[in-house]
């Protein structure tokens, strides 16, 4: 018999600002030295986000920087032939995504005068932009109180609040990075969910020895399970 996924994780004040505080003290010791992390342009941040769907870090930084040589602007990229653009995309894969990209340069230019949206619902609304990268927009370029759900943040929250079996829906894992979300630090908090999901908490043999929110883990001990 299937579970029924959660529509709803009930999450405590006391477990929340812990987890809050313990992700946010390790994030600033252990982040990761990436080169979208070092501008506020929302450009280039919106780059680094398409590039990064499916695509590893390490594929990604030589190719986010030849891709900003080459297009250092929505202006620059507006006017790119299609047929271009994929030629300097290669060798990510997935070639819808620099279309996509394109598209989106081309709508900003028209509708926004080349600067891309700060609300949700007019990211939203532009060619190829999902709730994720639409979140990872207002926090990251915009550092506005939204939250994320990714692959790496979902098996965090999910892991840490529900347990490495539970099925909790779509909606109940938004719900759940909104609830948990600490005010004015949403940047600093989201990227730290990224970077734990992708270097301690991963798919297989997570590092639970070296996890910050461990011992508050509705999960844990997942390494010591692991065959």
């Amino acid at each position: 018999m299937s579970r029924r996924p959660a529509e709803r994780i009930a999450v405590t004040r006391a477990r929340r600002r812990s987890f809050q505080r313990r992700l946010l003290a390790w994030y600033r010791r252990h982040h990761r030295d990436l080169p979208w992390r070092r501008t506020r342009n929302p450009y280039h941040i919106l780059v680094s986000e398409v590039m990064l769907q499916q695509t590893q870090v390490p594929r990604v930084i030589p190719k986010y920087r030849e891709w900003l040589r080459r297009y250092p602007s929505i202006e620059a990229l507006a006017r790119a032939g299609a047929r271009e653009v994929r030629e300097a995309w290669y060798p990510l894969g997935y070639n819808a995504r620099p279309i996509r990209l394109r598209a989106i340069a081309r709508e900003a230019l028209r509708r926004y005068r080349g600067r891309l949206p700060r609300t949700r619902g007019e990211l939203l609304a532009l060619p190829g932009i999902g709730p994720y990268t639409a979140g990872a927009m207002l926090s990251f370029a915009f550092r506005q109180d939204a939250p994320i759900l990714d692959t790496n943040v979902r098996r965090v929250l999910r892991r840490v609040f529900a347990g490495d079996r539970a099925r909790p829906s779509e909606r109940a894992l938004w719900a759940l990075a909104a609830d948990v979300l600490p005010r004015g630090q949403a940047y600093d908090f989201n990227q730290g969910l990224m970077d734990l999901g992708a270097t301690v908490c991963t798919s297989r043999r997570p590092r639970c020895g070296r996890c910050p929110v461990a011992t508050a883990c509705a999960s844990f001990p997942l390494a010591e399970a692991a065959p």
